[in-house]
């Protein structure tokens, strides 16, 4: 193990129990999945804030701003050994203030779903366990979630502060 990370962050919008996912289309990470409705790499000066990155992803992606939603949460970091390289990914999810306003990706097509349909849809391995804890525990708390992928799923604990 030489040390690579890549790290990157999503976020989902939300809509009473509706989610917004992308289906992500010619990256080259994460191509022909379903994943959040934007999301990306770190740039340089966004290492140590996800939620820079999260917002500038957001914004670049889908033309939204920090205006556009609420309750904007950190509530998962993952992590994965994949090709050789630790991937963390930092999960975020909001409400959208307005869901009637048309919104269009750079990356894919976006698609509104219902909780028991999205989590039918194809997605990247931890993305797809985080949106099922999510479903299940995440979005009845305000915690934030670790989660460490194993070939058998994501083990999450709650991250506390001490």
């Amino acid at each position: 193990m030489d040390g690579k990370l890549r790290s990157m962050t999503s976020i989902y919008l939300l809509s009473g129990d509706q989610v917004l996912l992308l289906y992500r289309i010619g990256s080259r990470i994460v191509d022909q999945l379903y994943t959040g409705s934007a999301g990306g790499h770190f740039e340089p000066d966004e290492v140590s804030d996800a939620r820079a990155c999260v917002l500038r992803e957001m914004n670049e992606e889908l033309g939204l701003t920090e205006a556009d939603v609420e309750h904007l949460a950190l509530r998962y970091v993952t992590l994965r050994l994949k090709n050789g390289e630790i991937r963390q990914n930092y999960y975020f999810f909001a409400e959208l203030k307005d869901p009637s306003v048309e919104l269009k990706s750079t990356e894919g097509v976006l698609r509104w779903f219902d909780w028991d349909s999205a989590l039918s849809c194809e997605m990247p391995y931890t993305a797809k366990y985080v949106c099922e804890h999510f479903r299940r525990e995440g979005r009845y708390t305000d915690k934030l979630y670790g989660g460490s992928a194993t070939e058998a799923g994501v083990v999450f604990t709650v991250l506390d502060e001490f």
